[in-house]
């Protein structure tokens, strides 16, 4: 058993289905399972997608940010590297675009009854078996380029981040309101 695993309490799990359940939910209420909204995404006739992620990031960020300064929870931001995010990006545009789904929006789907859905699970699944298959060579070879450390926004532009989180979400919400106007 890993570190990681020996510090998921049964709280901890309840409370991570708990949310996932809620977000489900809010994918499914929001109108972002539905097929013809995503694809109208990809399309640039429906800005719906956006806006709900637009407004997740924005939601995130200040409660992530607002409980840090409050010592509440630390930071463990990922490293970045560019090879992995390329191709994990150029992968994830095709998966998406080929079946219409994303992982989150996908189990939405699934949630609320759209059989198309499981052909883009089924996709997820062996994508993430064959990832799995091969993440040690992935890591020895595309997993070291662009290898940048553990870097946030902040580190690059040398702000405060109380600043940085202020100034993204007047960019945010000036995108939603823009949104809005289309």
């Amino acid at each position: 058993m890993s570190e990681s695993d020996e510090k998921r309490s049964p709280p901890q799990l309840v409370l991570g289905l708990l949310f996932g359940l809620v977000f489900g939910f809010l994918l499914q209420k929001g109108g972002v399972a539905q097929y013809d909204v995503l694809v109208g995404a990809l399309l640039l006739e429906d800005f719906t997608v956006f806006q709900v992620m637009l407004t997740a990031i924005l939601v995130g960020m200040i409660g992530v940010f607002a409980m840090h300064s409050l010592g509440l929870v630390k930071l463990h931001p990922k490293a970045l590297k560019v090879g992995p995010n390329i191709l994990g990006g150029l992968l994830f545009g095709v998966g998406f675009g080929l079946s219409g789904y994303c992982p989150g929006t996908g189990a939405a789907a699934i949630g609320q009854g759209n059989y198309d859905a499981w052909f883009a699970a089924l996709g997820l699944l062996a994508g993430s078996y064959l990832y799995a298959e091969m993440s040690r060579m992935l890591n020895r070879t595309l997993g070291q380029w662009g290898d940048r450390g553990q870097l946030m926004v902040t580190d690059l532009v040398r702000t405060p981040r109380p600043l940085v989180v202020g100034a993204a979400a007047v960019v945010i919400t000036a995108a939603l309101l823009l949104i809005e106007r289309l």
